[in-house]
């Protein structure tokens, strides 16, 4: 099965090189939107070195004043490296602190671009897929009611595959819808393994380097409603683009963690209570 997944992805990657066509250049100027993957691969041979933070509620019970509008919080942190190993091809590896219950998490991914859109050709859209993995390294709980018991080490591990498609409408507008799976190994008695999820992100890109991002995700689950604490995923942020191969991404979002199989699960926190918060992303890419 693995080598026949291989000779298609090969396939589709090699249809895509051999195409004539002028492809669209930067759909989105990042590889993330705000929480979420966009479309984009790294180009061939660059390593891609990214900071992520998460600070506390902006307002709210936990936010305000007291907390300094949650900076002096913090959610989640991640550290990642990503490599480009064809303009098509990128994977990446990050370690999170974790916001949910299981923490700690080493969360490696690989991305394929299938298909780009071509300028004035018969591709109207670029297609992605990402397929990632996280880790819990959290110390094992005595307590066999909790969840990071993990009575069996498969416990720890969580699944994440999405299909990504966007098209770059102009010069200044971008838009992506994502279908995604998430899979956990190990869920409350009242929860559900399987969590199916639809997103959708906009780009507008006002100058060169100043963009403005907006994202949202959807979990299909009767399970996960306001009523049991769960809200969809918000992201409002705008990156710059500072040369010198910086990109510096601020948002607000009422995400407390970082990765798929982090924040998509464990969204609790209610925008109308103020329960949101600032976060950023620092990438510098290099050349080898």
């Amino acid at each position: 099965m693995k080598k026949v997944l291989f000779i298609i992805v090969a396939f589709l990657t090699l249809v895509n090189f051999s195409s004539a066509q002028e492809k669209v250049f930067q759909t989105f100027k990042d590889t993330r939107v705000v929480n979420g993957h966009s479309v984009e691969t790294l180009k061939a041979h660059r390593l891609d070195f990214r900071v992520t933070h998460r600070f506390g509620d902006f307002a709210g019970d936990l936010g305000g004043w007291q907390s300094f509008y949650g900076l002096e919080n913090s959610t989640d942190v991640g550290i990642e490296f990503d490599y480009g190993v064809s303009d098509n091809f990128m994977v990446g590896l990050m370690r999170t602190k974790g916001a949910g219950p299981i923490k700690q998490l080493v969360s490696g991914f690989a991305k394929i671009k299938l298909v780009g859109q071509e300028v004035n050709g018969k591709n109207p859209l670029t297609m992605t897929v990402l397929a990632l993995a996280s880790y819990s390294t959290m110390p094992k709980s005595e307590n066999e009611g909790r969840l990071n018991y993990f009575a069996k080490s498969s416990h720890r591990l969580a699944y994440h595959l999405e299909f990504l498609m966007a098209r770059k409408l102009s010069n200044a507008f971008s838009l992506q819808v994502t279908g995604a799976w998430t899979y956990r190994n190990i869920v409350t008695s009242d929860d559900q393994n399987d969590l199916p999820s639809l997103s959708a992100a906009l780009k507008w890109q006002c100058s060169k380097s100043f963009g403005f991002l907006l994202e949202s995700r959807y979990m299909f689950s009767s399970l996960r409603t306001s009523e049991n604490n769960y809200f969809p995923e918000y992201g409002f942020g705008f990156e710059w683009e500072t040369g010198g191969g910086h990109v510096f991404q601020l948002n607000l979002t009422n995400s407390t963690g970082i990765v798929e199989t982090d924040y998509i699960p464990y969204t609790t926190s209610d925008i109308s209570k103020g329960q949101f918060r600032i976060g950023f992303t620092i990438s510098r890419q290099f050349r080898l």
